[in-house]
């Protein structure tokens, strides 16, 4: 069983503006104005959301979703400034997820934009989604020396 820590309590930096939450342990909704749009943003820890038997979670994981009608040409920039406040505020997280139905092709191309790459569809039950991630340099850095061992 995996320990699932409170999710963050998030500060976006301008254009956007958090108005309200409502936060739990492992969830906040967040309402947000920036770019001419006010809509409501989910925060939530992977490993008790709809997310957490979709793939291999880690208790820090945190999924984030957009809610509403969001500019186009601003949702990139939202979701680069929703993935910069949850690793300020939780250096642990591995993963910043966001899970567009698989079908919303401006959502993921507008997630691909802000950094986030595709990782597989999953198929929830209720609806399928495709995993998009954004990860911080100490998780995806990697040895390019592929003829050592680490630690030999």
């Amino acid at each position: 069983m995996v320990t699932v820590p409170q999710v963050p309590q998030l500060t976006l930096r301008p254009p956007w503006n958090v108005l309200s939450t409502r936060p739990t342990h492992y969830s906040s909704e967040l309402r947000v104005r920036g770019h001419s749009a006010q809509l409501t943003v989910r925060v939530e820890r992977c490993a008790a959301g709809r997310l957490r038997n979709a793939y291999p979670v880690g208790a820090h994981d945190t999924e984030v979703g957009v809610h509403g009608t969001c500019p186009p040409a601003a949702l990139p920039d939202l979701l680069q400034a929703l993935t910069d406040a949850v690793t300020d505020e939780d250096p642990r997280c591995r993963r910043v997820v966001f899970a567009p139905a698989s079908t919303d092709q401006a959502c993921i191309r507008a997630a691909d934009a802000a950094g986030f790459r595709y990782v597989l569809d999953v198929d929830l039950g209720t609806e399928a989604v495709s995993l998009l991630v954004a990860e911080p340099l100490w998780v995806t850095r990697t040895d390019m020396d592929l003829d050592r061992v680490p630690g030999s």
